[in-house]
């Protein structure tokens, strides 16, 4: 069993230590018996889209991003090729904006993006630095993790979290979070998500699993105690606050 990973701009699009998203799911990976292939894409890179079964961008700053939603543009047919066939995609931070149609940027300007979703971002000038505590949709239990962003996103119809007991939504305190459409997944949660989350790392192997046809991993197997437990104890540390 092989599957290969693409990590889009490591370099510029990894803050709060988002790598670890990648490191989490191959270990995971690799702990069920699959060889795992990685391969990077740098800004000057062609992304390979083409044999990718699940393609990866973490969070980066401002600058940053721009730059990162510039360089992919011109692959974004590819892209959307590789989503067609069932390739599994995570971006998190401030790399989900980049899936919707348009980023406007705090001085007004308008960045077209990807489309692939009609939503729309809007940069603010202030920055909320929160814990977070999330109500996901496709799996239990509550997900935890951490938000710095500066944007309301509107207009997402279909998001990956239903609501935030402690926490911005996507447009409100509170609200909907993220972005979910088949098995393209997005959210502002970093923290790293999938490293204090492991019932998401869960769902995403499965997903993986599910586009080779392969056979549904048992229950528990592969599984971390150690991450099970920095997840359990986060959990605790933030509800309560939440109370």
């Amino acid at each position: 069993m092989k599957l290969q990973i693409l990590h889009l701009y490591p370099d510029a699009m990894s803050l709060y230590g988002e790598y670890a998203n990648v490191l989490a799911l191959r270990r995971r990976l690799e702990a069920l018996g699959v060889s795992v292939s990685l391969d990077k894409a740098l800004f000057e890179d062609a992304p390979d889209f083409a044999r990718t079964d699940f393609i990866y961008m973490g969070a980066g700053t401002e600058r940053t991003q721009k730059a990162a939603l510039t360089a992919l543009l011109p692959h974004r047919d590819a892209l959307q090729a590789a989503v067609d066939r069932g390739a599994v995609l995570l971006f998190t931070g401030n790399a989900m904006e980049v899936l919707g149609a348009s980023v406007t940027d705090r001085w007004g300007k308008v960045w077209p993006a990807l489309h692939f979703a009609s939503f729309t971002t809007v940069e603010t000038g202030r920055r909320t630095p929160h814990d977070v505590i999330a109500a996901p949709v496709l799996w239990e239990p509550e997900t935890v993790g951490f938000m710095n962003k500066c944007s309301y996103t509107a207009g997402v119809e279909t998001p990956l979290f239903s609501s935030l007991p402690m926490g911005l939504g996507n447009e409100v305190q509170n609200g909907p979070e993220g972005y979910v459409s088949g098995n393209v997944f997005a959210t502002h949660i970093t923290g790293p998500v999938l490293v204090k989350n492991p019932a998401f790392l869960s769902l995403l192997t499965e997903r993986l699993f599910a586009l080779r046809g392969w056979p549904r991993p048992a229950a528990g197997a592969g599984e971390d105690p150690l991450a099970e437990r920095v997840y359990a104890e986060t959990w605790a540390a933030l509800s309560k606050r939440r109370s």
